[in-house]
């Protein structure tokens, strides 16, 4: 049999079309294709329109091996991906007897009767087969046109694609036994993407092999090792890691983790090994930085709280800045934000608390206090406290994520013991 050199992903739905919601289904597809040596030449997203869709079957199919699509087998009249399969294999559609019971099955285990209009969701075209989907009522499909092209049609919501992938689909697939893909990423986290690339230098020339890339997100910048070739997995995993060496070598601690880890998730894992504590005294973040920790799962047995102290009165009454602190610095200062962390520090009885408070935006700054100047603290058991101010650039949503992640980074820092100048920090700020 043929192998699957090339694939397209196309996501369906005229939600996604309009920007109403976000598609990750297409990069988390794409990601497991490329780990399978299948390479994936387009990206689509189509309206719910059947005519478009099978049109886009056609164009895709004479150009690929393998195809992939998420979104539109729902019970409405606006999920038209069997209908748009059907049309372009010039099939009929039919009844899938075993799907129907599914979808019966799945109402009554809920205590309620199917609605006949999920009846629906149990055709397919005659040469297709039906996917089973225990978390959700939308059977996928499983087809092969006259080229030779294996399509395969999975629900949109990722809960229930995910599994459906691993458990159908991926059993399908052919990977070119000929080439090897070896990708490899490493997450920084203190230098802009324009540092990164200062120091990763000829690193990041087109013509080298394993080639490096990097992708920036809020502060994180991601730098991709990429090998595709002949030659055996074992070479190909050598010769990345040697590239992830020279990587790490070149950017030194900024490099805080590997592969899908977040800084989060590095933060909640790192307290737990030295078996330390957190707290969290937030102003101008809200809680984010909280939420963003305990979004990790196991984040209770390293995070015991803390406080959202939004208001100059809170700041008083639940961590203990002064009012004389207040009245001469103001709620963004380096004073404050010190007591904040050493108020913090002291009533959570935990072995480090972050302090936050700064001026998100879009209104509220002043010459001296401009929209984005944040300021960060660290307060730690028997060490020096670490009191930081940063200036951000972006809207008030950039601001408070990145004045969360920042915090993070510091955390990371004092307990990697070490130190660096993160991207955006005054170091001259009084």
């Amino acid at each position: 049999m043929p192998s699957h050199r090339t694939a397209a992903v196309i996501s369906i739905g005229d939600e996604l079309v309009l920007g109403q919601t976000l598609d990750t289904n297409t990069r988390w597809l794409a990601s497991r294709l490329t780990d399978l040596g299948v390479r994936v030449v387009e990206h689509a997203t189509v309206e719910d329109d059947a005519q478009r869709l099978a049109a886009l079957f056609a164009r895709l199919s004479a150009e690929v091996d393998l195809l992939l699509t998420t979104g539109g087998l729902g019970p409405t009249a606006d999920d038209l991906t069997r209908t748009a399969l059907a049309a372009f294999l010039n099939e009929r559609l039919v009844t899938d007897e075993a799907s129907l019971a599914e979808i019966r099955a799945w109402f009554e285990g809920r205590g309620r009767a199917m609605p006949e209009t999920n009846s629906v969701q149990a055709l397919r075209p005659e040469s297709a087969r039906s996917l089973t989907n225990p978390n959700g009522t939308a059977p996928g499909l499983l087809a092969t046109d006259p080229r030779g092209v294996l399509i395969a049609c999975m629900p949109g919501p990722p809960h229930e694609m995910k599994p459906m992938f691993e458990a159908s689909v991926l059993p399908e697939i052919r990977p070119p036994d000929d080439r090897t893909i070896v990708t490899r990423v490493l997450h920084t986290f203190g230098y802009g993407e324009s540092e990164v690339a200062s120091r990763l230098g000829e690193l990041m020339a087109r013509t080298a092999s394993p080639s490096v890339g990097t992708t920036a997100s809020t502060g994180v910048v991601s730098v991709r090792i990429r090998h595709e070739g002949e030659g055996s997995c074992e070479d190909a995993e050598l010769a990345v890691e040697r590239m992830a060496e020279t990587v790490r070598d070149k950017l030194g601690v900024a490099v805080f983790a590997e592969g899908s880890r977040t800084l989060e998730e590095m933060i909640v894992g790192v307290l737990r090994e030295r078996r330390d504590t957190l707290a969290v005294v937030e102003s101008c973040t809200g809680g984010m930085l909280g939420q963003t920790l305990t979004m990790v799962p196991g984040a209770s047995d390293v995070f015991v709280g803390g406080w959202i102290t939004y208001s100059n009165e809170q700041k008083t009454k639940l961590v203990g800045v002064s009012k004389e602190t207040l009245e001469a610095h103001g709620a963004v200062s380096r004073q404050c934000c010190h007591e904040m962390a050493a108020g913090g520090l002291e009533r959570s009885d935990a072995d480090h608390c972050l302090a936050i408070t700064g001026v998100a935006g879009p209104g509220g700054g002043t010459d001296e206090k401009p929209v984005g100047m944040v300021w960060i603290g660290l307060a730690s058991r028997g060490m020096k406290p670490d009191i930081r101010c940063f200036r951000f650039k972006g809207p008030r949503d950039i601001v408070r994520l990145w004045s969360a992640r920042t915090a993070m980074a510091m955390l990371r820092l004092r307990m990697i013991n070490t130190t660096m100048k993160l991207l955006g920090e005054d170091a001259d700020a009084r």
